[in-house]
């Protein structure tokens, strides 16, 4: 048997879809709502109630359960707690192998994020339980707002200066999960995975000009303007904080790799950045 959590988000959803291609059986898919995941319910896939919150639902979602992917919650500043639920809850129902959605370097990363990542990656290596690390970067969907701003406006903004970012979808990255999973092989291991191809924003920015016949600039900010730029469009504070500071994390290569892991789990190339732009702008 093997179940994820955060089953219903974007990312969940889509490790179903390739475990299903795999020939994947027996699926359990955790949420915190059944009742608004029913959609996911199929001959090779269940939905069963697990909140982070309440820690019986989880070790009842997880008996019987062989393989679990720890999809990292996205209640940031509660992940450390919530996820160290779920490895005891693991751990007391038996489960045999994990793996676990960490981010890109993340044993090395100044990023805001990366912290409680690497809190998780303690908590798995304390639980005793075979794991694998599989250590997302970021997602080229993080760019959909940066492209349809440059559209509105004529301009990129962030704060990520000439830092390369290895960025792929969150296809490619579920793909490599259900590659994980699906798979016999259950030593411990980190994958960093990372996109075929890296870019600066200034390249997307060229990419936006090149495809939409517009002279489209990338404006490099301090991390405040940038993030008072992100407040103004409607994020919380705290939120456009991280955002900035990620950004600005990226300027010193925290998002970027030089790793193939990603590549060879999926078997090929992972989407272009020029790809992408093309499916935002088109």
């Amino acid at each position: 048997m093997i179940a994820l959590t955060g089953a219903n988000g974007q990312l969940g959803r889509l490790v179903i879809e390739h475990l299903n291609k795999a020939g994947a059986s027996g699926i359990r898919a955790l949420v915190r709502s059944p009742e608004k995941a029913q959609d996911l319910v199929s001959s090779t896939v269940s939905v069963v109630q697990a909140d982070y919150d309440k820690p019986d639902t989880l070790t009842a979602a997880l008996s019987g359960v062989d393989k679990l992917l720890l999809i990292s919650s996205s209640e940031i500043g509660q992940r450390t707690r919530q996820h160290k639920a779920v490895i005891d809850a693991a751990r007391d129902a038996g489960v045999s192998f994990i793996a676990y959605t960490s981010i890109l370097n993340a044993d090395t990363s100044p990023m805001i994020l990366a912290k409680e990542h690497r809190d998780t990656e303690a908590a798995l290596k304390a639980s005793g339980i075979p794991h694998v690390l599989l250590r997302n970067g970021w997602y080229l969907e993080n760019y959909a707002g940066t492209v349809a701003a440059a559209l509105e406006h004529g301009a990129v903004v962030g704060s990520a200066g000439n830092g390369r970012i290895s960025a792929a979808t969150r296809s490619d990255y579920a793909a490599a999960a259900a590659t994980v999973l699906a798979g016999n092989d259950t030593s411990m291991r980190t994958y960093e995975l990372a996109g075929s191809s890296a870019f600066t924003l200034a390249d997307m920015a060229g990419e936006i000009s090149t495809q939409t016949g517009r002279e489209i600039p990338f404006n490099n900010l301090p991390a405040d303007a940038y993030a008072g730029i992100l407040v103004q469009a409607g994020l919380p504070q705290a939120f456009a904080d991280i955002l900035a500071d990620s950004d600005t994390a990226a300027a010193g290569g925290a998002l970027y790799s030089e790793s193939p892991d990603l590549e060879n789990l999926i078997g090929h190339p992972t989407e272009s950045m020029k790809d992408f732009v093309q499916t935002q702008v088109g």
